[in-house]
Formats: C-alpha cells, sequence, structure tokens
C-alpha cells in the first residue's frame, strides 16, 4: 500500500504540484482513508521527503555501479548520461518531482537530500578530473563548470524528453556525449 501511496502521490504532484494536491485527493485516488495514509506517513512532507530519498538513492545506485566498472573514464561519461536519460522513461514523474519539488522541503529534510545530490555531482567531477590527469580530457578544463554543464543538460532532459519519440534514450545520450567530448576531449 506505501508503494500504492507514492506512485499515485507522484502522479498527482506532477499534474496539479505539490501544494495544490491535498492528502484527501491521494487517498481518493486510491480508494482509501486518511488513516492508511497516516499509517505509513506522518505528513505530505514526510511522503515527498521519501520520494525524494527513493529518486536519489536510485541514481546513486546505478552511478556507483558505473563507476565501479573497468571503462575509460568516456565511456563511464557516456554510461552516466545515459542512465539520467533512460531513467526518464523508469522515473520520468519521479525526477519532475525531485527537481521541481525540493522548495517544499523543510531545512532537516534538506539537510538529508543535498548531500546526496552533492555527492552524485562531485562523482562526475571526479570523473572528469581522472579523465583530466590521464589524457582522456583536455587539460586545461574547469572540472568544476563542466560537471554542472553535464548534469544540466542530462538533467533537464525530463522536461522535454518523450521516451515514445523519433530518438530513443540511447540516440539522445549519444548526441550529449558527443557534443560534451567534441569540446573537452584530448586531441
Amino acid at each position: 500500500m506505501k508503494d500504492k501511496i507514492t506512485e499515485h502521490s507522484i502522479n498527482l504532484f506532477e499534474k496539479k504540484g505539490f501544494k495544490e494536491t491535498s492528502i484527501q485527493d491521494i487517498v481518493d485516488s486510491i480508494g482509501v482513508t486518511k488513516g492508511t495514509f497516516y499509517y505509513y506517513f506522518s505528513s505530505k512532507e514526510e511522503l515527498l521527503m521519501d520520494i525524494h530519498l527513493g529518486y536519489i538513492n536510485y541514481l546513486l545506485e546505478k552511478q556507483r555501479n558505473i563507476l565501479d566498472d573497468n571503462k575509460s573514464c568516456k565511456e563511464k561519461l557516456f554510461d552516466i548520461v545515459y542512465m539520467l536519460i533512460s531513467n526518464i522513461k523508469i522515473q520520468g514523474s519521479a525526477a519532475k518531482i525531485f527537481f521541481r519539488e525540493m522548495k517544499n522541503l523543510n531545512e532537516e529534510r534538506l539537510a538529508l537530500i543535498v548531500p546526496k545530490r552533492d555527492e552524485f555531482r562531485l562523482n562526475v567531477e571526479k570523473l572528469l578530473k581522472d579523465g583530466i590527469e590521464n589524457g582522456e580530457f583536455r587539460a586545461d578544463l574547469n572540472a568544476h563548470i563542466i560537471t554542472f554543464g553535464i548534469l544540466g543538460a542530462a538533467n533537464w532532459s525530463y522536461q522535454w524528453f518523450n521516451p515514445e519519440g523519433d530518438s530513443t534514450d540511447r540516440e539522445v545520450a549519444e548526441i550529449f556525449v558527443e557534443m560534451i567530448l567534441e569540446g573537452i576531449q584530448a586531441i
């Protein structure tokens, strides 16, 4: 039931927004009582926190698997970008909630999310620095800024990428990484 509440809430938050969605809207969409909701969540904000943690923990686990692989930095960079874009098929609505509704978490809850988000970013930055050190990427790059550019492009794709559209997730990832690498790979 907890998963069902979460799934329905994600859909409602995506359509109506977090603030505009009431607990009554959530329970009505499932056909249960508020008591059922409160059995699993103490508040709507706790539910939002649960959605955020589920999303970022999933991405971090996938990223760790990629980084632990014995591939080149270029290949790992592609795999991370591809993972972020292909994840839209699986968790596109949760991605929208993660980026759009973070502002609705209090400071205490944000303190649990922000370090995880930073960990993901710093892992990409380290990957770029490793690629610079081993000669795969240009030595004059600002890995910190490049990281924000990569994540900005990949993370924003949840707004416009349609998994059922003309380009596949793999094709979009290939275009992004080619665009990135043509600007940063060593000659």
